[in-house]
C-alpha cells in the first residue's frame, strides 16, 4: 500500500492508496511543520490520530509532501517519526510541499506553480523538480496573500479600531475577544503563531461581500502578485496555477488580481492530495 501525505501548517491529508486497484481511503491529522513540531511530537500524534485506522505494516511506500521540509535536517526530523510508526516500510521519501503541488497542479508539465494557504510559496517547475524559487520567508517576513496575512491584516485593524462599528462588533463576537491584551498574549505564547493569525482569515471568507473585506483580501493578492509572482522572470508567459483553501475560497478575487497582471489563470484547486494520488499510481513501478 502506498501512503501519500499533503502536510500544511495547519492540517496534514493522508491517502492510504492500493497501487494495484486504485482503491484509496483518506486521513487527516495536524500539520506538521518541523520548524513548529519535533520527532517525538510527530510519532504520538500519529499513534494517537493515524495508524489506529489501519494496519501500519501494509504500509510498504511513504510519500510525505510537508511544509517546512526544505532542508535535509527538516526532512530528518520527519523521515524518523514516520520509520518509527510504519516499521515495515521500505521506502519514505519526504519532499517539500511546493514540490507535491507543482505535482498536483501540472503532473510532468513544466509551469508555475502557488500555494495559498495559510501560508504562502511559489516555484518555477520544470516538469521533475522546482527549479526556481522566491522565498516567502514566512509569516513574519513575509507569505503575502496567505491566511495568516489576510488575517493580520484584519486583526490589526480591529485592534486598532479601524473597522467599521458593525463589523467590529461582529468580529469581536466572532472570535470571543476581550480585549488587546487577550490578543497579544495568546499570539506570543501560541505554538503556532502563524495557524493563530490564519484563524481569522475565516472571517474574510463570512464577509467577502462587505468593501472592507473584499479590499484587504484584493490588496494581500496584490502584495504577493507584486513582491513574489511577477519577479520571476518572464512570469507572464506561464498560466498562474495555485492550490491551498485561500487561493481556492477567494479564487474570482486572485483571478481579478492575476489578470491585472498579464497572468492567464490555469488550474485553482483547494487541495492537492486526490491529484498527487493520481500521480504516484501513474509512475508507480510495481502498476507498471
Amino acid at each position: 500500500m502506498l501512503l501519500i501525505a499533503d502536510s500544511g501548517s495547519t492540517k496534514t491529508d493522508w491517502a492510504l492508496t492500493n497501487p494495484k486497484n486504485g482503491a484509496t481511503e483518506v486521513f487527516h491529522t495536524i500539520g506538521y511543520n518541523p520548524y513548529f513540531i519535533d520527532s517525538e511530537a510527530i510519532y504520538h500524534s500519529l499513534s494517537e490520530n493515524l495508524i489506529k485506522n489501519f494496519e501500519a505494516d501494509s504500509v510498504t511506500e511513504i510519500y510525505f509532501y510537508g511544509s517546512g521540509a526544505s532542508t535535509e535536517n527538516k526532512k530528518d526530523i520527519v523521515s524518523k517519526a514516520l520509520a518509527r510508526a510504519f516499521p515495515k516500510t521500505n521506502k519514505i521519501i519526504i519532499e517539500h510541499d511546493l514540490l507535491g503541488s507543482a505535482r498536483a497542479l501540472l503532473g510532468q508539465e513544466a509551469g508555475f506553480a502557488a500555494i495559498l494557504g495559510t501560508g504562502t510559496n511559489t516555484c518555477i517547475y520544470d516538469g521533475i523538480d522546482c527549479v526556481m524559487n522566491i522565498d516567502s520567508l514566512g509569516y513574519l517576513l513575509g507569505d503575502e496573500g496567505s491566511g495568516s496575512y489576510i488575517g493580520r491584516k484584519i486583526l490589526r485593524d480591529f485592534m486598532r479600531k479601524r473597522l467599521e462599528p458593525e463589523l467590529h462588533i461582529r468580529f469581536k463576537e466572532r472570535f470571543h475577544i476581550e480585549s488587546n491584551e487577550q490578543i497579544l498574549q495568546t499570539l506570543y505564547s501560541s505554538q503556532f503563531p502563524n495557524r493563530y493569525l490564519a484563524n481569522f482569515c475565516s472571517f474574510a471568507d463570512e464577509y467577502v461581500t462587505h468593501p472592507y473585506i473584499k479590499n484587504k483580501v484584493r490588496d494581500s493578492f496584490r502584495d504577493f502578485f507584486k513582491n513574489l509572482v511577477s519577479k520571476y522572470p518572464e512570469y507572464k508567459k506561464y498560466p498562474f496555477n495555485c492550490v491551498g483553501s485561500v487561493g481556492f475560497v477567494f479564487k474570482d478575487i486572485l483571478e481579478e488580481v492575476a489578470v491585472s497582471f498579464d497572468m492567464k489563470v490555469g488550474n485553482v484547486i483547494q487541495s492537492p492530495l486526490e491529484n498527487l494520488v493520481k500521480f504516484h499510481l501513474e509512475n508507480n513501478s510495481s502498476n507498471k
